[in-house]
């Protein structure tokens, strides 16, 4: 597979070549070789833990958005079985933008929804960028519906830039689509997980981030903008992305320091991009371990609880000094 490197990690790039070299080409039984491979594995395990343990919020922005990481439907192959996905709306057209359908998680069925971005070209104009038309998030609904009917718990995945802003998807309804979704959300008598595993992005992410508990990935990042948006209102420079992460605390850690989320779920070193096995052994544990949590929890309790946790989103205390106070 070929390795996509960003523009940080390009120290990580030869090192990480010439020990693939060294490990395809040379001959094992040469001790010269045997030294050398042994001083790179030391090397390179510094050099990550260098980079990796202090990324900046832009860093982690772009991480988010690595080609490599992986998506929706490859959670679903990861961590569930027997995944049936279904299609459509029942009123316009499915969009491939938004998946979804039944599966097992550790032999309990349960609902799994989520955006599907590409991985190609090809793909990605198929899935359009992971951005939904109002169908995808009305086929979203539909399917999170049948787990409020049949009481089965809701796993949602998040992983969009946001909703896609064109005039067609604005002519469906995109903005009522949304509102809708936040609606029936709220209201729905099951349990409900929801997981940012890439970019959550504005009303887009929203649409189905409506939980009982908000996970996010530790490299994964969830904003009413992005970055670049918000610089090029602000500065109108797109290119002052950086500077805007680091305001818009975006972050898994800022976030869950605001309280808007529950939990950081690890990554392996580099980035789930490295490694999906372990990012996948890491998110089924821990929406296993909430699902557990939220089992037993009454009805009436589970949504009051919901409620009051998004009613809590954006409520500050302000503690002014002596000096201000007087």
């Amino acid at each position: 597979m070929v390795r996509h490197y960003l523009d940080f990690e390009r120290p990580l790039m030869e090192l990480e070549r010439e020990y693939e070299e060294l490990q395809r080409f040379a001959p094992r039984d040469d001790p010269r070789v045997q030294t050398r491979l042994k001083k790179l594995q030391r090397r390179l395990a510094k050099l990550r833990q260098d980079i990796y343990s202090q990324l900046t919020p832009w860093q982690r922005t772009q991480l988010s958005r690595h080609i490599d990481r992986p998506h929706t439907l490859d959670y679903i192959q990861l961590v569930f079985e027997d995944f049936i996905e279904l299609h459509g709306d029942r009123r316009f057209m499915d969009d491939p933008a938004m998946v979804g359908g039944i599966a097992r998680l550790d032999g309990e069925t349960v609902i799994v929804v989520g955006h599907q971005k590409g991985r190609d070209v090809k793909e990605m104009s198929f899935r359009n960028f992971g951005m939904p038309h109002p169908e995808g998030y009305r086929k979203a609904l539909r399917i999170m519906e049948l787990g409020a009917r049949f009481k089965k718990p809701i796993i949602t995945m998040i992983d969009t830039p946001g909703a896609y802003p064109g005039v067609g998807a604005e002519e469906r309804g995109q903005s009522e689509a949304i509102a809708h979704n936040l609606r029936e959300m709220a209201t729905f008598p099951v349990p409900i997980v929801v997981v940012v595993i890439g970019e959550g992005g504005s009303g887009g992410a929203l649409a189905i981030g409506v939980g009982d508990r908000i996970l996010m990935m530790e490299n994964a990042i969830y904003s009413v903008i992005s970055p670049e948006g918000c610089a090029a209102i602000l500065w109108r420079d797109g290119t002052k992305g950086p500077l805007a992460a680091e305001a818009l605390k975006l972050t898994a850690m800022d976030l869950l320091k605001l309280g808007v989320i529950d939990e950081v779920i690890p990554e392996p070193l580099g980035g789930a991009h490295r490694d999906w096995q372990g990012a996948a052994s890491n998110f089924k544990e821990a929406v296993l371990r909430h699902l557990g949590e939220l089992r037993d929890v009454p009805e009436q309790r589970l949504l009051l609880e919901r409620y009051h946790r998004f009613r809590r989103i954006g409520a500050f205390t302000q503690e002014w000094g002596d000096d201000l106070a007087g």
